[in-house]
């Protein structure tokens, strides 16, 4: 509850206590004088509530319950619903807002709150989960959404979902690049949606060195095919290859046998979140998959990466700075698509080497 002006912390205090009392609840109040009060009320069953009364004119009610059926959710709403009621009743005409929040859910089975790139808390609709086993690297989670469908999640990072197919078109060039017969290099993408989708355009070939991580590729091709069909089955299809490797050292390769592709497709890692000066480490690390794919990236070639949350505006512009500090001068542009899972806008980068006059 927020007021106009500044609450009357002893009125709004004892208009509420019969509430609780009604419930057997059992008080307990610290009046901190200029601070305000804060009232802890206990049930027996181990519910309890705290009513926290700021001078200022902002009244909180916290309700915390152990139920696991309907009739107790029911009888929490009852609580809320009198206290809502009497405020209203009393302070009406001084009360500016009225906002309750959905019950959080704590200590289930199924984790269904997830953050998004910029912070923000998410509630997924998750009803099962798929798939949770730990690698040497990382954890790999798996969860079915009733809306997004399987969600791949890594080390607590959502990465895709099934329906997620604007992720995979955006960071392949939104649809207006030719790949038949062409030589593509696809960094990561260990859920096999980048790969499934560009086979179905006849390129020459696809080099997927994916990630040293075989348990995502083997959850992946398990749980996830609506996102990447067969591709996963086997490592080597009639136009693709899988490698289970870490990229740089290949990337180091292909540079020194001066193998060239005409697409490079980053799908390895979003745009740091931290803007510090401490996270170095990771925009040199950055800077080195850029070089390393500009080396192997053919003149007229295109290099296609995702980038982070349009609210990262620090993050982004950081990156872009990044891009002036390769090998060779490069040009990008960048488009903003809205993922379905991640309930936000994402940015995509097209990168390419700057053409010099002769």
């Amino acid at each position: 509850f927020s007021f106009n002006l500044a609450a009357d912390c002893n009125a709004v205090l004892k208009a509420l206590q019969p509430i609780f009392q009604e419930q057997g609840m059992t008080e307990t109040v610290h009046n901190w004088e200029d601070h305000g009060y804060l009232a802890t009320y206990i049930k027996k069953n181990g519910s309890f509530a705290n009513l926290r009364i700021h001078p200022h004119g902002l009244v909180l009610v916290d309700l915390q319950s152990y139920n696991d059926h309907m009739k107790g959710r029911e009888e929490v709403d009852q609580l809320l619903n009198k206290v809502e009621e009497r405020m209203k009743e009393l302070f009406q005409s001084n009360i500016k807002r009225v906002k309750r929040l959905p019950a959080i859910l704590r200590g289930g089975v199924i984790d269904r709150y997830w953050p998004t790139a910029d912070g923000r808390l998410v509630e997924y609709d998750i009803d099962e989960v798929v798939y949770d086993e730990d690698s040497p690297f990382q954890n790999i989670k798996i969860l079915h959404s009733k809306q997004f469908g399987n969600i791949l999640i890594l080390s607590g990072d959502v990465n895709l979902a099934e329906s997620d197919l604007a992720y995979t078109r955006a960071i392949m060039g939104s649809g207006k690049e030719d790949y038949t017969g062409k030589e593509v290099l696809i960094l990561g993408g260990g859920d096999g949606g980048i790969l499934y989708e560009i086979v179905k355009l006849k390129p020459k070939m696809v080099t997927m060195p994916s990630n040293i991580d075989q348990m995502v590729i083997d959850g992946c091709k398990k749980y996830m095919r609506k996102t990447c069909g067969d591709v996963l089955d086997n490592l080597k299809g009639e136009c693709y290859q899988v490698l289970i490797e870490d990229c740089i050292p290949v990337l180091k390769r292909y540079a020194k046998e001066g193998r060239m592709f005409d697409y490079v497709i980053n799908d390895l890692t979003a745009v740091p979140i931290s803007t510090s000066p401490e996270e170095d480490s990771t925009w040199e690390f950055l800077r080195l998959i850029l070089d390393l794919s500009m080396k192997v990236l053919k003149q007229d070639g295109k290099y296609f990466t995702q980038g982070n949350c349009i609210n990262l505006t620090d993050a982004l512009t950081l990156y872009e700075e990044q891009l002036s500090r390769l090998y060779c001068p490069v040009e990008f542009s960048k488009e903003t698509v809205c993922v379905p899972s991640y309930m936000e806008l994402w940015v995509f980068y097209t990168i390419w080497k700057k053409q010099t006059d002769i």
